[in-house]
């Protein structure tokens, strides 16, 4: 279905379906509904890609940026959703159009492990961890999942390490998360590539345009990932096809294509639907140390944490990840998930909960950043959207994934059929 060239270009990201309008390629005017960040790239890459046709994105708020956001405090920098971004040549190549290359940087060589909280103790994520699942087991759940529309519980057959990786990444438990959505390449969801997978990743090592990742490393930019909005921000304000209509709540792709007189098959749909699945919501706080007072604690990426009687979800090391200051000399950032399915507005609770998961009650900041909505992800998600109505185009973390690798890889392939 794709060539040898397009799988080299995107790799796994071709087996996300593209939820897109048949005739949009012959648009003359095209309305982006969401100023996020997929709203912002799609709306650069069709602006550069096709400056004779007019791109307007509406967004509801009067500000750019949708769920990226970075928050700043004296000299303590955190992120309230992405932070990072796993290696992926799409994203490469937008930092490097946006000429962002001085602020990219991979991430700290010595943040590289992960751990899970069970049985009261943080076990550390590595090969070993298939052997607490069983092998053969997980072997034989994997190929089972390759039937199509299972959940992630299915394919990963312990429910704890099951549920660490959907609550850490999608604010669900396992049981609720389709297999097909965040695994689609090993349940093989959508084409297969032309040749090996291994020789592709080959390839694609090749075409990275900044520096070439290591495996298993992350990339961040200096300041935060709003630093990306801001970019882009800039860039489309300067383009003399892109308008911008900020305050309008748009109430339905057909009242969006009426209001700016272009078909239907011209709205592109960046936000979630209200008639979509429901979300989950989460909190976000940021606790701050003393790095005498959280010695005890390893360099790395961070822990979830299944255990529901606890309310915090996860926690990543905001100042061990990044190659860029997070935290003032001699401390360290902590970043706190805490869902709401767990417990609400009770804050003195997490502050304490922090300090038991991380050893140490002698905080030096704790603040409360903000609340985020998750899109839901259930069991047969991607086989449902895969036949979406061909009317109007969808795009964004509702539909597309949660990380911006998909986002932005969409948004490119979205530009090529132009």
């Amino acid at each position: 279905m794709y060539s040898l060239e397009e799988w080299v270009r995107y790799g796994d990201e071709l087996r996300r379906p593209l939820l897109i309008a048949d005739e949009l390629s012959y648009s003359t005017h095209v309305v982006i509904v969401g100023g996020g960040l997929s709203g912002l790239t799609i709306g650069y890459r069709l602006a550069s890609k096709r400056p004779d046709i007019n791109i307007t994105i509406v967004e509801g708020s009067n500000e750019f940026g949708g769920v990226i956001k970075t928050w700043n405090h004296d000299e303590w920098t955190c992120d309230l959703a992405v932070n990072a971004t796993r290696s992926h040549p799409a994203v490469w190549r937008l930092v490097d159009d946006l000429s962002l290359g001085d602020v990219f940087m991979p991430s700290n060589p010595d943040a590289k492990h992960r751990w899970v909280h069970l049985k009261g103790e943080p076990h550390r994520l590595s090969w070993r961890t298939a052997l607490k699942i069983g092998p053969l087991r997980m072997r034989r759940s994997v190929i089972e999942s390759r039937k199509g529309g299972c959940a992630v519980s299915e394919v990963l057959p312990h429910e704890l390490i099951a549920d660490a990786m959907t609550l850490g990444i999608v604010n669900d438990t396992s049981a609720h998360v389709d297999a097909d959505f965040l695994f689609p390449s090993l349940t093989r969801f959508g084409p297969n590539p032309p040749i090996k997978w291994s020789s592709i990743k080959k390839k694609m090592r090749d075409t990275y345009p900044l520096f070439t990742p290591k495996k298993g490393s992350l990339a961040s930019f200096d300041g935060g990932m709003e630093c990306l909005i801001d970019a882009l921000s800039s860039v489309l304000k300067n383009m003399p096809n892109v308008s911008v209509e900020f305050g309008m709540h748009a109430e339905s792709p057909e009242a969006v294509a009426e209001k700016f007189k272009v078909p239907l098959s011209s709205v592109v749909w960046t936000v979630p639907m209200e008639s979509g699945p429901p979300s989950t919501s989460l909190s976000i706080f940021a606790i701050g140390y003393r790095m005498e007072d959280i010695s005890n604690v390893k360099v790395g990426y961070g822990t979830l944490v299944p255990d529901t009687n606890l309310p915090i979800s996860g926690i990543l090391h905001e100042s061990d990840i990044h190659h860029s200051k997070r935290a003032p000399e001699g401390h360290r950032l902590f970043r706190l998930m805490v869902p709401h399915s767990r417990v609400k507005d009770n804050h003195q609770l997490v502050k304490e909960c922090a300090h038991q998961l991380l050893g140490s009650s002698k905080s030096v900041i704790f603040q409360h950043l903000g609340d985020r909505e998750i899109p839901s992800y259930p069991p047969g998600h991607m086989e449902r959207i895969s036949q979406h109505d061909s009317s109007f185009t969808r795009a964004g973390w509702a539909f597309s994934g949660v990380s911006i690798t998909h986002v932005i890889a969409e948004a490119e392939r979205i530009a090529a059929l132009f």
